[in-house]
């Protein structure tokens, strides 16, 4: 019964974290106004985003189920919970404040919400599994990319 659990529990954290790179795909608009930005001479290639972020939602998903069966308490994997879904929807408030409402200025003040959640979630996973932890790095890395992409975006577009 317990390995069936096993399955379960990753399954369910496969399809968590496809719900949320796929909510946030849905609010990403490459549109005119998008196309109409200056951007930093840095910024990767439109093409190179839904890889990256394909393989940061692929790691957080291993992270979750690694962190769920790591411990056996209950509370703490409701911890664990709670952080991934607010993670999740700052995540896609980002997309929504940047691709749907073309408020730059609004998604760069989210990102230090965004990466605090982050953070929270390396550090709590910490004690439970330092694998689902160093799993959850690249996301911190890419996050601080992207908010220093963001707020170059502010800057060369006077917004």
């Amino acid at each position: 019964m317990n390995f069936l659990r096993r399955w379960q529990s990753l399954i369910i954290c496969c399809v968590l974290s496809i719900a949320f790179a796929g909510a946030g795909a849905l609010l990403t608009n490459l549109d005119e106004w998008y196309f109409a930005l200056k951007q930093p001479s840095w910024k990767p290639p439109d093409e190179a985003f839904g890889l990256i972020w394909s393989t940061i939602f692929a790691l957080c998903a291993a992270a979750a189920w690694l962190s769920w069966n790591s411990v056996r308490n209950q509370e703490r994997r409701l911890l664990f919970l709670i952080l991934y879904l607010v993670n999740g929807a700052l995540n896609m408030l980002w997309s929504f404040l940047y691709f749907q409402m073309h408020r730059p200025d609004l998604s760069f003040i989210e990102c230090f919400a965004l990466l605090l959640s982050v953070l929270s979630l390396i550090v709590v996973q910490w004690k439970a599994s330092k694998t689902a932890s160093y799993l959850v790095m690249p996301y911190f890395i890419w996050v601080s990319i992207a908010t220093a992409l963001n707020w170059q975006t502010v800057v060369l577009n006077g917004l």
